[in-house]
C-alpha cells in the first residue's frame, strides 16, 4: 500500500516518538520530545493522530503498548474468556487458598475458612451441572441476588463454564427495579438468600421468565412450597450442589465474542440500563490493566465492594489471573474494620467515601490526643511526606513511633491501596500514602468500558489525577463549546473524555437508541465526563457534562466537585449541593457525622435530647457552616461555589431512602424532591438576609 507524502511524514514522526533508547534498556519506550508539538515529555502516554492522513494529534495511548491495543494477557494469549482465566488459575494454583469467609452456617462469625482454587473448580462444575440437570440451557440469563460471599463467585464461574449469562442484581434494589431487570433480561434462574427470597415471592407471578430459584444459605426443609402450576422450582444451593455432583455434565465453554454478563447500571435517573459485556471485553480490559498492576499468589484481597458493580467484578477477575486469596467481609459495613484485622489483606480496594472516613477518624484522633502528641504527629507526617515526594526512603523511626499503629487498623500488611468510583481528594491520597506507607493509586472507569479506562502508574507520586490510559484502549478529548472546554485550551487541553478499543461494551440490552447516543459512528464511547491532559499524558477529571447546572448570573456549577470539597469538613458525612438558574447562590444539605457533632456539642455545653434537635440548633448550623467555609477557602473554591445556606440532617443518604445509587452516587432529582421544603426555606432565608438594610 502506498501512502501520501503527508501520511508518510506522520508515520515517520510516530516511529521517531517510539524509537528505543540506547541509554536505558529498562525503559519500554522513549520519546523524541521534538517529534510532535503535542508530545508529552514523560513516558506515561503518547499522542498519535486519530487518522494518519488528516486531523489533529489528539489520541492518547499508554506508553506500554502504543502501536497496538492490548486484547489478551501478553504472557498467556490463550486466555480468551473468563472460563479460560479460571482454568489458568486452577492449573497453576490448585491448592492455593481462594475463597474465604468468617461466617459459619449457623450465622456466627469466627476465623476465616478457605476453599482452594481446586475445590472451587469442583463446586463450579457441580453447580453448572445442576443447572443443566434442571433444564437451564446454554445462553440462559442467571440472576445473582445476594451480597458478596464465596457462593457468588462459584455461581459466576459456573456461568462462564457452561455459557450462561450472569445478571447481577444489587441486593438493595427495590421490588420495582428487581422486577424490571428480571423481566427485561428474561432471567430464567435466580440465586438468592432467604432475605431476598421473600421479595421475589411477593411478585413471582409478575416475573414469568423465572423457572428456577436457588436459595443460598437456606435449608430445604425451611423453603416454601409453591403451587404445582406455578412452573417455578425452588431448591437450596446445597441440594443443587449435590444434584450436580451426582450427574456431572461436560463444560460448554463460551467463545470470546459471547456475552459474559449484562450489568444493569442504576444511574441517577430513569430505568436501569443493561450493559452488555462479552468475555473478550472483560479479558481485554484486565489484560491491559495487568501491564500496570501486578498481584502475586501470596496476596490477600478483601471483598466488600458490591459484586454487582464492575469495579469489584474486575478486581476479582484480575485476582483470579494472579492466584490471589479473596476473603469476604461478613456482610456488615460497620464491622469492616473487624474483618480487616482478621484477614490482614495485602491489597485493599475501596472508594473515596471510606477513605474520607479513615482520614477524618485519624485527624480527629490526633486533634484530641493532646498538644504534644499532635505536634509529634505533624512533625512525623511532614518529614515522611517530604521524603516520599522527593523519592527518598523516609526514616523508619516515624513508622515505629507513629504510623505502625495506624497501619494495624487495616491489618498491618497492606502494600497497595486503590481508589475508584468517584474522585479522591489529593490531600486524602497524600495522607493515606504517608500514614499507611504503601502505594495509593487512583483509577477511572465505567461499566460501559468493562471497568478501567485509566490508572495511575507505579512510582508516580503526584496526586489529583487518574493516571494514563489502560493499554487496552485509546482516549481523546472532544470539545464542549457550550461549557468553554476545547483541545486548544491553555495550559492544558480540555474536553469530554471519549474512549475506544476492545474494552467498549456491545451496547445497552434491547436499547439501540440509547446505545447510539453514547457510541458514535467511529466507535468512540462518549463518557459524559470532562477531563484535561496533564504533562506526561495523565488524565485529570474536572467536570461532568450531565450534572452541570447554571446559576442565575450565568456561572456554571459542577456540584460533585464542591461536594467532594465539603466532605473533608469534620462535621460532614455526606453533602448535597443544589442550585438552579432562578437563584444566584448555592445551598447545601449536610448529613452530619453524629459522633463528631455530639463531641463538639458536649465541648460547647449544648444540651439536646436527640440528634435531629441538635441539627436544628442555630448555633450548630452556624458552626458547621463556618467550618465548611474554612474548608472551601483552603480548597480555593470560587465565591459563587460556596454554599450560602446549610441545612443539617441526622438521617444519612442511603440506598434505602432512595437518595443514593448502589455505587453511592447521589440521585440528584430524587434528592431535590426529598429536600424540597428545606431548599425553599434556605433560599427564603438568603433572600431575607440580602434584603436587610446594611449598617452604616
Amino acid at each position: 500500500m502506498e501512502f501520501s507524502s503527508a501520511t508518510q511524514r506522520r508515520l515517520e514522526t510516530i516511529r521517531s516518538q517510539l524509537a528505543p533508547s540506547p541509554v536505558d534498556d529498562q525503559s519500554p519506550l522513549s520519546f523524541n520530545t521534538t517529534a510532535s508539538p503535542f508530545n508529552h515529555g514523560e513516558n506515561y502516554s503518547v499522542v498519535l493522530p486519530e487518522k494518519l492522513d488528516t486531523g489533529k494529534w489528539n489520541v492518547c495511548r499508554s506508553v506500554r503498548s502504543p502501536m497496538k491495543l492490548v486484547s489478551r494477557f501478553p504472557n498467556h494469549p490463550e486466555i480468551g474468556t473468563l472460563h479460560d482465566n479460571f482454568l489458568h488459575a486452577v492449573t497453576l494454583y490448585p491448592d492455593n487458598k481462594y475463597l474465604g469467609t468468617r461466617v459459619r452456617e449457623d450465622g456466627t462469625v469466627g476465623e476465616y475458612k478457605w476453599m482452594t482454587y481446586g475445590e472451587t473448580a469442583s463446586a463450579r462444575q457441580a453447580i453448572g451441572s445442576g443447572l443443566r440437570h434442571l433444564g437451564i440451557h446454554q445462553g440462559a440469563r442467571v440472576g445473582l441476588y445476594f451480597i458478596n460471599r464465596p457462593e457468588w463467585m462459584v455461581v459466576d464461574h459456573a456461568c462462564a463454564a457452561y455459557s450462561y449469562i450472569s445478571v447481577p442484581l444489587y441486593d438493595t434494589l427495590g421490588p420495582d427495579a428487581v422486577k424490571y431487570v428480571v423481566n427485561h433480561a428474561d432471567v430464567q434462574a435466580i440465586f438468592c438468600v432467604p432475605q431476598t427470597l421473600n421479595m421475589l415471592l411477593s411478585f413471582l407471578s409478575e416475573i414469568p421468565s423465572v423457572r428456577l430459584i436457588v436459595v443460598v444459605g437456606g435449608a430445604d426443609e425451611h423453603l416454601p412450597s409453591l403451587p404445582p402450576g406455578s412452573g417455578v422450582t425452588i431448591v437450596s444451593y446445597q441440594k443443587l450442589l449435590s444434584q450436580g455432583r451426582s450427574s456431572l455434565q461436560p463444560f460448554c465453554p463460551p467463545k470470546p465474542e459471547d456475552i459474559a454478563t449484562i450489568c444493569y447500571t442504576s444511574g441517577t435517573t430513569g430505568t436501569p440500563k443493561g450493559v452488555v459485556l462479552t468475555h473478550a471485553n472483560l479479558i481485554a480490559n484486565l489484560a491491559g490493566f495487568s501491564l500496570v498492576v501486578e498481584f502475586f499468589p501470596s496476596d490477600v484481597y478483601l471483598s466488600y465492594l458490591p459484586l454487582a458493580h464492575i469495579y469489584e467484578r474486575a478486581n476479582q477477575v484480575l485476582s483470579v489471573y494472579y492466584g490471589v486469596a479473596i476473603g469476604f467481609y461478613q456482610g456488615d459495613n460497620l464491622k469492616l474494620m473487624d474483618d480487616l484485622a482478621a484477614l490482614r489483606p495485602t491489597v485493599f480496594c475501596s472508594v473515596p467515601r471510606l477513605y474520607n472516613r479513615i482520614y477524618d477518624g485519624i485527624i480527629n484522633a490526633v486533634k484530641t490526643s493532646g498538644v504534644l502528641k499532635e505536634r509529634l504527629f505533624r512533625a512525623a507526617f511532614n518529614s515522611k511526606k517530604q521524603a516520599i515526594m522527593n523519592g527518598r526512603n523516609p526514616s523508619p523511626i516515624w513508622d515505629r513511633l507513629i504510623f505502625n499503629k495506624i497501619k494495624e487498623k487495616l491489618g498491618g500488611r497492606v502494600r497497595v491501596m486503590a481508589s475508584g468510583a468517584s474522585p479522591l481528594s489529593p490531600d486524602v491520597m497524600d495522607f493515606l500514602r504517608v500514614c499507611f506507607g504503601c502505594m495509593v493509586r487512583e483509577g477511572y472507569g465505567m461499566t460501559e468500558t468493562s471497568c478501567v479506562i485509566s490508572f495511575m502508574d507505579e512510582g508516580d507520586n503526584e496526586s489529583g489525577h487518574v493516571g494514563s490510559p489502560n493499554p487496552a484502549c485509546e482516549v481523546k478529548l472532544v470539545d464542549v463549546p457550550e461549557m468553554n472546554y476545547t483541545s486548544d485550551d491553555q495550559p492544558y487541553p480540555r474536553g469530554e473524555i471519549c474512549v475506544r478499543g476492545p474494552i467498549i461494551f456491545k451496547g445497552y440490552y434491547k436499547d439501540e437508541e440509547q446505545t447510539k447516543e453514547v457510541i458514535d459512528g467511529d466507535g468512540w464511547l462518549h463518557t459524559g465526563d470532562i477531563g484535561l491532559w496533564l504533562p506526561g499524558g495523565r488524565l485529570k477529571i474536572i467536570d461532568r457534562k450531565k450534572n452541570i447546572f447554571k446559576l442565575a448570573q450565568g456561572e456554571y456549577i459542577a456540584p460533585e466537585k464542591i461536594e467532594n470539597v465539603y466532605t473533608k469538613c469534620k462535621f460532614v458525612s455526606q453533602c448535597f449541593i443544589h442550585g438552579d438558574s432562578f437563584n444566584s447562590s448555592l445551598v447545601a444539605i449536610v448529613a452530619v457525622d453524629p459522633d463528631v457533632l455530639r463531641d463538639w456539642a458536649a465541648s460547647e455545653g449544648i444540651k439536646y435530647e436527640h440528634l435531629a434537635q441538635l441539627c436544628n440548633d442555630p448555633r450548630v448550623r452556624k458552626a458547621v457552616h463556618a467550618e465548611m467555609d474554612d474548608v472551601g477557602g483552603e480548597a480555593q473554591l470560587r465565591g459563587f461555589e460556596f454554599a450560602k445556606a446549610v441545612t443539617l440532617v441526622a438521617e444519612p443518604f442511603t440506598l434505602e431512602n432512595g437518595l443514593l445509587t448502589p455505587t453511592f452516587k447521589i440521585k440528584r432529582p430524587q434528592a431535590k424532591a426529598y429536600f424540597a421544603e428545606a431548599i425553599t426555606k434556605m433560599y427564603a432565608e438568603i433572600a431575607a438576609s440580602e434584603s436587610l438594610p446594611s449598617k452604616i
